[in-house]
């Protein structure tokens, strides 16, 4: 279960049923009664006699010009310079004044805003312009708000504040009002005029000008304190289109990311920023930030149809600012929500969305057109996986940029695979419980400090794949969980949302906004951060309705069966659309069952009568299993496993395989890959140097984690990362695990080299087994073939002794053979029994080869033979 992290933002969150973002009613009160005794221009008249300076046109003019005076006149006497406010909205600052907080309790920097003890300068009252000819007005008391609508604004339960905010044509004039909660006064300022709008109470301003038209307008807002001018945020129409909000109710918006969230514009010549949420069960959407002292009564957000989507342009705020959405459930209870599309967070335990946006120019258009001439599976592709924040542990991503590319590059990886990515609050979960699904971690830095290191990867000739977990999220009240008050991103049965294993709850994949969420997802990393390719966890949990699930805790399909059809349509979707949009990308299925067809197309039908799920490649799960169960025993009970190491060979061509020995096979006390082999430190070091040559040259792709490639005796830790004392030249043992990462550069290196390795990965032609059953002698000999049919001999003797002449068959057209590798070699910390001259064939058929070689078989080790 993943632990609650304490509040974020600025000030303590409370829990959901004591939380209010409302200021208690006597101090709203009190603040209506300091307004009251304060000379209001419009205050004092009547409707009646509103009616009869109408209609005197000559004494109207002349009552606006004193009345403006007045109101100026008011403003300055107040102790707020209108100078200073005027500076503060242009600063960028407009719109902050919220509650004078108490102090700590606001966002750093804003002393200034908050400090009533020593008031602003007054500036000199300027001059009254003349009213222009086209502003025949008069302020006059407007009509008061339907006491439902004054009511739910109040609540944060209205569904359409800005047809009620903000300014409107009306018979008479324009009407304008704004919701100020705690301030002091508000006047409109507009073509020079500033007119002070009449209180009406709870943080309610209104007046009725006789304009012809809607003006260009501000709104200068007094605090105690301070006083700002600013833009209204509700005179903005919507910023998002008919088009977007069409995508976004079929559940076929591909670029989610730039229409919800938070984003920084310029919006009808102004800046500011756009917020804008999924929340269709709420009653109601309120921003609260760092910008409103965590106080969202005054910005209520709108509703835009049925799509369930909220939008909000707040102005004179942008990049940097926390926030998260006030929402209003069903039951009325208010609930203080992380954004589900947020692209910045807080470092946990902080849990505030921040607005950000990005400014990063990218240096590696050269890798991207280069990684689209070639398929994956047809491609070189060996992968260092790496859990960023422990690899050396402190790094930022900035940091880990000036490190990480070099050392995978000296040792010839072609990728790397990063765990964790998505922001997430648990550190313990290793990024697989994730809250922020678009964010990377802001442990390390910034969007754009991510985006550095995968530059950086990239101008190192090296692809970037991560770790993407669509199956599940965590249950943290500030995230995803019933989101609106209502199961929303989770399944609305409680059996089919729990996740059995991990405490955490399933996405509804039948769901078209939910599926689209994630189908953005993926193609989010791989368009805005240029990820290579989608590691995607836990997929056999995601297909299966019975995953983990005993009889009566799950129920059949339309069809009876067990497949989950919804989680299978998103992953076909995904796919589909990932492959479509992204040159060169490459997304691999963590599935650990026999499911038909994982990289197949989603076009064609497989005998199951389902199409393929369209992945491209797949974890070989069972190929790991067997061959680590294998090398788990002593030599001399080998024999009777044999069997575990030929299997592999029977569906390898079933999908396209990558062979992972991955974190989970190092942690949770199973050990390190090295103290997993038998016999003391030396037959150790020799059998996981004699299998990871098996591995290298066995038909599938190659996955090994950080640490492994040096032989590091402990098992993994997030905490304290890979043990890199070992390979300091002070430590006595230092050249046995230096010999072992030597030995993984040598492996790349060939590897690299020899397209027989790789190019047919996926092709039976590629493979022949010379010796599959040599169960006696612990060998298995094999050819691999590269595409124009030149051969590689592989040869792994799992046996503590040498084996002289062993004879082995071989092709009769090759000459000559060479050792490309031999894992016993003095440098890698072996016997050194090599043979360092070329082998001739004998014309003597063996093991149903027309030739035959005889070799000297090291003891635990691997060969590889190329011809000469």
């Amino acid at each position: 279960m993943t632990p609650r992290p304490t509040s974020s933002g600025s000030q303590p969150e409370q829990p959901a049923d004591q939380r209010s973002t409302e200021p208690p009613a006597p101090a709203r009160k009190k603040a209506a009664v300091k307004k009251t005794g304060a000379k209001k221009v419009p205050a004092k008249k009547t409707a009646a006699a509103a009616k009869a300076t109408v209609k005197k046109a000559a004494t109207e003019k002349s009552t606006v010009r004193k009345a403006a005076k007045k109101a100026a006149e008011k403003t300055a006497a107040k102790g707020a310079g209108k100078g200073a406010a005027g500076s503060a909205g242009k600063a960028g600052k407009a719109g902050k004044a919220g509650k004078a907080a108490p102090a700590g309790k606001g966002p750093a920097g804003r002393q200034a805003v908050r400090d009533t003890t020593a008031p602003a300068p007054v500036p000199p009252v300027p001059p009254v312009p003349p009213v222009p000819p086209e502003m025949d007005l008069e302020i006059a008391v407007s009509p008061a708000l339907d006491a439902a609508d004054r009511e739910r604004l109040l609540n944060g339960t209205h569904h359409a504040p800005h047809s009620l905010l903000g300014a409107h044509p009306v018979p008479g004039g324009v009407v304008f009002r704004a919701f100020r909660p705690y301030a002091r006064a508000v006047s409109v300022v507009s073509g020079g005029l500033t007119v002070e709008l009449h209180d009406d109470g709870d943080g309610f301003f209104s007046g009725l000008l006789p304009l012809r038209e809607v003006p260009a307008y501000r709104l200068l807002v007094t605090y105690e304190g301070t006083v700002q001018e600013t833009e209204d945020a509700y005179r903005f129409l919507p910023t998002l289109g008919e088009l977007d909000l069409h995508l976004i109710g079929e559940g076929r918006h591909e670029e989610l990311w730039t229409v919800l969230g938070a984003h920084p514009m310029t919006h009808q010549g102004v800046t500011g920023t756009r917020f804008s949420v999924w929340a269709p069960n709420a009653r109601g959407v309120r921003v609260a930030g760092s910008f409103n002292f965590w106080d969202g009564t005054g910005f209520p957000m709108r509703s835009l149809g049925a799509t369930g989507v909220w939008e909000l342009f707040v102005p004179g705020i942008g990049e940097g600012e926390l926030y998260k959405f006030e929402i209003t459930r069903p039951d009325g209870s208010k609930t203080l929500r992380a954004d589900p599309l947020a692209r910045r967070t807080e470092v946990p335990p902080a849990t505030s969305s921040v607005i950000t946006s990005s400014a990063y120019e990218w240096g590696d258009a050269e890798w991207l057109e280069r990684r689209a001439g070639v398929p994956a599976h047809r491609a070189p592709f060996s992968v260092y996986e790496v859990h960023l924040p422990s690899w050396r542990p402190g790094l930022t991503y900035r940091r880990l940029a000036d490190q990480l590319p070099s050392y995978v590059k000296d040792l010839g990886f072609t990728h790397v695979e990063l765990m964790p990515v998505a922001e997430h609050p648990f550190g313990g979960s290793w990024g697989y419980q994730v809250t922020g699904f678009y964010a990377p971690t802001a442990r390390l830095g910034t969007p754009d400090d991510f985006r550095y290191l995968v530059d950086a990867l990239h101008r190192a000739g090296i692809g970037v794949i991560m770790d993407w977990v669509p199956a599940h999220f965590p249950r943290d009240e500030w995230a995803l969980a019933e989101f609106d008050g209502r199961p929303l991103y989770e399944h609305e049965d409680p059996l089919r949302a729990a996740h059995p294993d991990w405490g955490t709850l399933e996405f509804d994949f039948g769901r078209r906004e939910v599926r689209n969420f994630l189908v953005a997802n993926a193609l989010y990393w791989c368009e805005e951060f240029h990820i290579d390719g989608l590691r995607v966890d836990a997929v056999a949990s995601m297909l299966y309705l019975d995953y983990s699930r005993e009889p009566g805790q799950w129920t059949p399909n339309e069809h009876g069966g067990r497949e989950n059809l919804d989680a299978v349509a998103f992953l076909q979707e995904m796919n589909a659309t990932l492959y479509r949009r992204v040159p060169g990308v490459v997304t691999i299925a963590e599935e650990s069952t026999a499911w038909d067809g994982v990289t197949r197309a989603t076009h064609h039908e497989g005998p199951s009568g389902f199409g393929g799920l369209g992945f491209g490649l797949k974890w070989n799960m069972g190929w790991m299993h067997d061959s680590l169960e294998y090398m788990s025993h002593e030599p001399v009970h080998r024999r009777y496993h044999h069997g575990e190491m030929t299997f592999s060979m029977v569906y390898a061509y079933s999908e396209n395989y990558v062979l992972p020995i991955s974190h989970d096979e190092v942690v949770h006390g199973k050990g390190s890959l090295v103290s997993k082999m038998p016999g003391d430190w030396w037959q150790q070091r020799a059998n996981l140097r004699a299998y990871l040559a098996f591995m290298w040259a066995h038909p599938g792709k190659q996955l090994l984690f950080m640490g492994q490639e040096f032989a590091q005796g402990a098992e993994w830790s997030e905490v304290h990362g890979p043990d890199w004392w070992l390979l300091d030249p002070h430590y006595g043992a230092e050249a046995d695990h230096r010999g072992v990462r030597d030995l993984v550069r040598d492996l790349n290196t060939v590897y690299g080299h020899t397209p027989a390795l790789w190019q047919g990965d996926t092709d039976p032609s590629g493979f022949r087994w010379v010796a599959g059953d040599a169960a006696e002698d612990n060998v298995f000999a094999f050819l691999r073939y590269d595409s124009d049919g030149s051969p590689l001999l592989a040869v792994s003797h799992f046996a503590p002794v040498v084996r002289q002449d062993y004879r082995i068959g071989v092709p009769e057209d090759v000459p000559a053979w060479h050792e490309a590798v031999n894992t016993d070699a003095g440098r890698y910390g072996g016997s050194d029994v090599t043979t360092p001259d070329p082998v001739k064939p004998e014309p003597r058929g063996w093991h149903g080869l027309p030739a035959s070689v005889r070799l000297t078989l090291p003891p635990l080790a691997t060969v590889w033979l190329r011809p000469a």
